[in-house]
């Protein structure tokens, strides 16, 4: 008798099957997450120097609005890495 877990499982590899991937597939997905990891501490620390500049000069306002955007571009930049893992991974089922 199998549990609920195994039929769940067995439930959801039918409606989405797991993509077996290739060597070099796997490689591209951890080559892609270097690249963007490395691009996500680039920005950090260009926008993490603007900021203590802005508070050591006491500008609060700007001190936010960096925090922000750094918020924004990180997003931005974590999609954007994503999207081409999700193309790397759809090129593995056709």
């Amino acid at each position: 008798m199998k549990s609920s877990y195994e039929l769940a499982l067995e439930r959801l590899n039918k409606t989405s099957p797991t993509v077996k991937l290739s060597a070099a597939q796997k490689k591209q997905l951890a080559e892609l997450d270097s690249k963007y990891t490395a691009k996500i501490a680039e920005r950090e620390i260009a926008v993490k120097g603007e900021m203590a500049q802005a508070t050591a000069a006491g500008d609060l306002e700007k001190v936010e609005m960096l925090r922000q955007q750094l918020s924004r571009d990180r997003n931005k930049i974590q999609a954007e890495r994503e999207d081409k893992k999700e193309t790397v991974r759809q090129a593995a089922t056709k």
